[in-house]
């Protein structure tokens, strides 16, 4: 593969560059940048600048809404919105349920919740997780049983899904959620679109070490659904979550975050330290800072090849399952060299470098850890790689 940019490819990024200048509000990209917690209006507001110009859905086909772009197009993007402070865009409508979507949904299904994904009328979030039910999802337990109520079909969902992502915000959850009992148990789930304001519905919080409410619980109770909210074939959810949950590893990856964080931790590494030198000077802190810079160059290779193969209309196999691994792996090595070039500093909100500047390192660290569990553990991962590549 030849990564070199063309001339088209080249004026693409300066296309990109100009529109980060102009149109990221500068708010956002400061608590970015800076490792803020991000509120609903951010999120939004940063959605709706990317759907005005036609660039929020880049995965997409067109006829659905998206811009048509090559995979390098992509690369350069989304490395550019990092680099720049740009927050990444909330995925759950727009990269994971979107494609699952366009690949399995009905023709009233896409006409109906495609464009609510992209203007924003629905805040998506994920029903995957249970207690006892994580990296085994074949495990799930909350049911969905079909009946005939006045006239019309529905499912009765009762169960628990937990460390559900900004769900206190959203108004729709897709779940997976088990219609048979009598089947292999990968072949009893189904993938279900539910309205979270249905009666039935509880969101409790889970607040996390660094004391914020970023995921959540959320409880089933006799909710009903309408049957026409299920996505494709009943019992047939699982090939469907599998779909979906390669989008979502690609998306931890988070190529452009780290590339950004990179750029971070190599200038918080080259302040002077309190014994006269800089700590990037420091031979075996070089050392590690170097080895995580070559294999960042090594996987963005990898997020091409992965790019190239979904812009041809494929998904993207055990190489979604690699970038995961190492991606999740890289950004918390640069978490944790960044705590230890930013020393005292790395705790929150402690004020470092310029005076509109503070650091909550600590905070993302500790954040961070998570990155190798959830969307499928590490070691899940691996297991993976080995049976498709392996044949193990």
């Amino acid at each position: 593969m030849d990564l070199k940019f063309t001339a088209e490819e080249k004026s693409f990024r300066a296309e990109v560059l100009e529109f980060l200048r102009t149109s990221l509000p500068e708010h956002i990209a400061q608590k970015v940048r800076t490792g803020k917690r991000l509120m609903r209006d951010d999120m939004a507001q940063w959605h709706g600048i990317l759907d005005a110009k036609g660039w929020l859905a880049n995965h997409w086909p067109k006829e659905y809404g998206g811009p048509g772009w090559t995979a390098v197009q992509k690369f350069i993007f989304e490395n550019e919105c990092a680099i720049a402070g740009a927050p990444r865009i909330v995925p759950f409508g727009v990269n994971m349920l979107g494609p699952v979507l366009i690949k399995y949904g009905s023709e009233a299904q896409k006409r109906h919740w495609l464009p609510r994904i992209l203007d924003g009328s629905d805040w998506w979030c994920q029903g995957y997780s249970e207690p006892g039910a994580g990296s085994d999802l074949a495990s799930v337990r909350t049911s969905a049983v079909r009946t005939m109520e006045n006239g019309e079909e529905v499912y009765v969902v009762n169960g628990q899904k937990t460390w559900t992502t900004l769900a206190h915000y959203a108004n729709m959850i897709f779940c997976l959620v088990r219609t048979s009992r009598d089947a292999r148990k990968q072949e009893g789930i189904s993938f279900l679109l539910i309205d979270m304001n249905t009666p039935g519905v509880e969101v409790r919080p889970i607040i996390t070490l660094d004391g914020e409410h970023e995921v959540n619980e959320v409880f089933f109770t006799d909710v009903r659904v309408p049957a026409a909210n299920l996505v494709g074939e009943e019992n047939k959810g699982w090939t469907y979550a599998k779909y979906l949950l390669t989008y979502e590893r690609t998306n931890i990856a988070g190529v452009g975050f780290s590339v950004a964080a990179l750029g971070r931790l190599k200038a918080a590494a080259g302040r002077m330290q309190s014994n006269g030198r800089a700590l990037i000077d420091d031979p075996l802190f070089a050392a590690r800072l170097a080895r995580v810079e070559i294999d960042l160059e090594n996987m963005k290779t990898t997020n091409l090849r992965v790019l190239a193969a979904v812009a041809g209309g494929g998904a993207p196999g055990a190489e979604s399952s690699m970038l995961k691994i190492r991606g999740t792996e890289i950004r918390q090595e640069i978490s944790s060299l960044m705590r230890r070039a930013m020393g005292p500093y790395a705790q929150p909100v402690i004020e470092y470098g310029s005076d509109d500047e503070t650091s909550t390192e600590a905070a993302q660290y500790f954040n961070n850890r998570k990155l190798s569990i959830f969307g499928g553990s590490n070691e899940i991962q691996k297991n993976i790689i080995a049976k498709m590549m392996l044949g193990l």
